[in-house]
């Protein structure tokens, strides 16, 4: 790469500066009971009050999944190689969350990562348990509590005694009829909830699973929470963090950050891939965090895969907006200062960072609604011979003329949306691409319209073009295109003071959290600007034509309906 981020300082000066906060040393000592005490759980003394023990150990925190789906190889080679105290996954994305909705709107005990279960757990969980590793997930997804009963059937039949702990809270839908008008996330005023409304669920923080913890839970599951919460919530419950020690919570929550991905941190999709050996055996990553914040990311050894400056700073700026103001629950984070440095000598590479800022977070929570919009269907059709990108682009058209006059025929609409790409002939690069003559290609038809019925023509309008259009057309990949709904999302701002998060032990309700209310606060658009933030003025200047790839560090990412770019220049 030709340059390093403003926001990222490749500098162990930094880290001296920022973190210069005493040793670790001066955590409070464990009392002599302290061999039989968890770190960070209250505990009754003689007196019936509760005395805290917080730990001067570092933290060891592996995770071993960046979404509901990611490889099974992941969990074993943290439990065995990562030399853990907490293993955690990250299930959940607004698709996800979809798909989980609609899993339980047809079987009510489902509506959870499976996978979690049968796959993550089941076939480790007396080494889980033999290594003292506790375990956080958010693979309850919509329906938490039957998560957790499908894992204490794991822990019965394995013969073990472990505590299983659930956040819930996060469902608004049964308080939709009290939500006439919410005010939206984007800033733009206040609207309505959709009438087609299918789900409803808050970005809850690290607090409820450090309270989990704290009441002895060796394994946590929660519905809806930020990502990072899973990792942050640990850090809480061993240290002892305050809730506004918000210096602490930013670096703890840009831990979870950078973990929360899984292998995106590792190397995985990397700028410079090339650069990033045995995708195959892809080691996951570990962060080992100190009670001043700072903290170091590896991976296990003998693991593939790649920890560097560069695979770091790529998913610290993964879908977080403005690096100064990334909103989360339990703090509003600067990252503008990060400094991210190489440690030598490490098996497959590691980074120390050092550098979070913390502000006092908003008194809202985020919410994702889903709603039904409509219908799709998608058709993928291979086409091959001579002018073969040209033969597909005439096939798609008339496919979708014919099924225009057939709607107009039956009394149907048009379609809302109709989105043609021919693979191959290099559409996704629009007027940039190059190639188009290319003798196989691969024609996608996707469409959306609000009645189902206009879709099963369409659907069975594909084939035909096999026999009555242009040659060279394959097959149908997946047969004929199937019709399903579409669920697009909402995104709004709740009060905390009206959510109650509900915690959950060993099938019984224990406790019930609530937040003060707050006045509303004013922040500042950002937090001020240091010399740090000045402009380069030593680059050159010129006309100079560069790929991206050679300036940048970039990941890209979406959120429900919308991509987004980070770049560090």
């Amino acid at each position: 790469m030709s340059g390093l981020p403003r926001f990222l300082r490749f500098s162990p000066s930094n880290s001296e500066r920022i973190w210069r906060r005493g040793s670790a040393e001066k955590c409070v000592s464990f009392s002599s009971r302290a061999n039989f005490l968890r770190p960070g759980v209250a505990h009754p003394d003689s007196r019936g009050g509760s005395r805290w023990y917080s730990s001067c150990k570092p933290v060891r925190i592996g995770c071993a999944s960046g979404f509901w789906g990611d490889t099974a190889t992941s969990a074993p080679q943290l439990i065995y190689g990562g030399q853990l105290d907490f293993l955690v996954f990250d299930y959940l994305s607004e698709i996800t969350m979809s798909l989980l909705t609609a899993a339980r709107t047809k079987t009510p005990n489902l509506g959870y990562a499976p996978d979690f279960v049968q796959v993550a757990l089941a076939p480790f969980i007396n080494d889980i348990h033999r290594k003292g590793i506790r375990v956080v997930s958010n693979a309850g997804g919509v329906n938490p509590l039957a998560c957790a009963e499908a894992i204490q059937e794991v822990v019965k039949k394995a013969g073990l005694d472990l505590k299983v702990a659930v956040v819930t809270g996060d469902d608004l839908m049964p308080s939709r009829s009290l939500l006439s008008e919410v005010k939206m996330a984007d800033g733009g005023g206040r609207r309505p909830l959709p009438k087609t409304l299918h789900s409803m669920n808050a970005y809850l923080g690290a607090e409820p699973i450090r309270r989990c913890l704290d009441l002895g839970a060796d394994v946590v599951v929660t519905g809806r929470c930020v990502d990072s919460a899973v990792a942050l919530g640990p850090l809480l419950h061993t240290f002892g963090w305050k809730r506004d020690d918000y210096d602490l919570l930013a670096a703890g929550s840009l831990a979870g950050h950078l973990i929360e991905c899984g292998a995106q941190s590792t190397g995985g999709i990397f700028t410079d891939w090339h650069q990033v050996p045995d995708w195959d055996n892809m080691g996951f990553p570990v962060v080992e965090c100190s009670s001043d914040g700072s903290f170091v990311l590896s991976k296990p050894p003998k693991t593939g895969g790649l920890v560097s400056f560069g695979t770091v700073a790529e998913q610290l700026v993964y879908e977080i907006g403005d690096p100064r103001r990334y909103l989360l629950p339990d703090v509003i984070c600067d990252f503008s200062q990060v400094a991210i440095q190489e440690l030598p000598d490490a098996d497959g590479g590691a980074v120390r960072v050092t550098g979070a800022r913390g502000l006092a977070p908003s008194p809202d929570y985020k919410v994702c609604a889903t709603y039904m919009d409509g219908f799709r269907a998608t058709a993928v059709c291979p086409v091959g011979g001579p002018r073969a990108a040209e033969k597909a682009r005439r096939t798609a058209d008339s496919i979708i003329k014919r099924t225009r006059r057939m709607f107009q025929q039956m009394g149907l609409q048009d379609f809302n949306s109709v989105n043609v790409q021919v693979l191959g002939a290099e559409d996704t690069y629009g007027p940039n691409a190059r190639r188009k003559d290319s003798r196989e290609a691969v024609v996608w038809m996707a469409v959306h319209h609000k009645q189902k019925k206009a879709l099963e023509v369409f659907s069975r309008e594909v084939a035909p073009a096999g026999t009555g259009m242009a040659p060279g057309l394959t097959g149908i990949v997946g047969g004929r295109p199937r019709v399903s709904p579409v669920l697009k999302p909402f995104f709004f701002l709740h009060p905390k003071s009206q959510i109650k998060v509900n915690i959950h032990l060993a099938g019984e309700l224990v406790e019930s959290l609530t937040e003060p209310d707050s006045p509303e606060q004013v922040q500042d658009e950002a937090p001020p600007t240091s010399h740090q933030d000045a402009p380069d003025t030593d680059l050159p200047s010129g006309p100079h034509t560069y790929r991206l790839e050679d300036l940048a560090f970039t990941r890209s990412g979406d959120k429900g309906d919308s991509a987004n770019i980070g770049e560090n220049l």
